[in-house]
């Protein structure tokens, strides 16, 4: 639609969508009823259509019907503002910048066993060297070189974005994807 608008001038059923800040549907179910009309391209004349809408919110319908409008609008631009923010989150969810709760769980579950493994192998790798100790002090100090063995090799433990990724990817492989529904 460039240039000048005149009472010739027409548009598609998606830019009146957009005029009028309603969905195709609700257009499509004004042209059954008869508030609207379109010409034999299925184009709908611009300057009437406005027209025509304007009287139909304003004098054709009753106060309910008013406020059924009005809410109908509000829950459907709710239901936008809450698809596009769906869309952002998994957007986030995607680069690695925000993860799901059920993931971080999975992450901190593999850090839990792998404190676990060291720990439950602690017993077997102290057990000769502390027998063999003469006294307690050289027994406490193996039991304290073993403990800082594990303990470095946990500090060693890190976040890794591409293992993150793999899961979300896995996840999402098991949902079928982000749910795209209208």
């Amino acid at each position: 639609m460039a240039g000048k608008i005149t009472d010739e001038t027409t548009v598609t059923l998606s830019e009146m969508a957009v005029i009028l800040g309603i969905t195709t549907r609700r257009i499509r179910q004004l042209v059954e009823e008869g508030v609207f009309q379109t010409n034999d391209r299925n184009a709908y004349p611009l300057a009437e259509t406005v027209q025509d809408y304007i009287k139909f919110i304003g004098k054709g319908m009753s106060d309910d019907d008013v406020k059924i409008e009005r809410i109908r609008r509000m829950s459907e631009m709710k239901f936008k503002k809450s698809k596009a923010d769906k869309a952002e989150l998994e957007i986030k969810e995607l680069r690695g910048t925000m993860h799901r709760a059920e993931d971080v769980a999975a992450m901190t579950e593999d850090l839990t066993f792998s404190v676990r493994a060291a720990l439950s192998s602690l017993p077997g790798r102290l057990a000769i060297n502390v027998t063999a100790a003469k006294t307690p002090a050289e027994a406490a100090e193996v039991i304290r070189k073993e403990v800082n063995v594990i303990m470095l090799e946990l500090s060693k433990y890190r976040y890794d974005p591409e293992r993150y990724a793999e899961r979300v990817q896995q996840r999402m492989s098991w949902t079928g994807g982000a749910d795209d529904e209208d």
